[in-house]
């Protein structure tokens, strides 16, 4: 596992994902901070088999103190390799706007998951056709500082 240092993050490989978390972390946080109008954040995880630390860029919804992300991958069949990583490594550090911190992530179990649902639909209503794509049950993860 590497020591944390946001300035040696590795960036995704998608080059459009690796583009916006630049503009945001360059303005510190005040460029690249939506998504077609739904609010981002940087989310900085350790990968799940190199222990080496990456960043991508997601959309989020406010828990009160909390900030919850969505595993879509878009629909995909399998899960984003991010939440892999998270499951093996749930200490992250988040940058939302100009303020990073460090936090732990946790899935909701199904019954969180349809209690705040409805508030992930109203930030980004692709939500529920990724759903309807897919077989598997998308999870959505809390984000709570430490």
């Amino acid at each position: 596992m590497t020591d944390y240092d946001p300035a040696n993050v590795k960036l995704s490989p998608e080059s459009w994902v690796a583009e916006q978390a630049t503009r945001y972390e360059e303005s510190n946080g005040t460029e690249g901070t939506d998504m077609n109008g739904s609010p981002c954040l940087l989310l900085d995880y350790q990968g799940w088999r190199s222990g080496e630390w990456r960043r991508t860029v997601l959309i989020y919804a406010r828990e009160g103190e909390n900030y919850l992300i969505v595993a879509s991958k878009g629909g995909a069949p399998e899960h984003p390799l991010w939440f892999k990583s998270l499951i093996t490594n749930p200490e992250v550090h988040v940058r939302v706007l100009g303020e990073r911190f460090p936090a732990r992530a946790e899935v909701l179990t199904p019954e969180e998951k349809a209690e705040v649902w409805s508030d992930l639909l109203d930030v980004y209503p692709p939500y529920a056709e990724y759903q309807e794509r897919t077989s598997r049950e998308i999870p959505v993860v809390r984000l709570s500082r430490i």
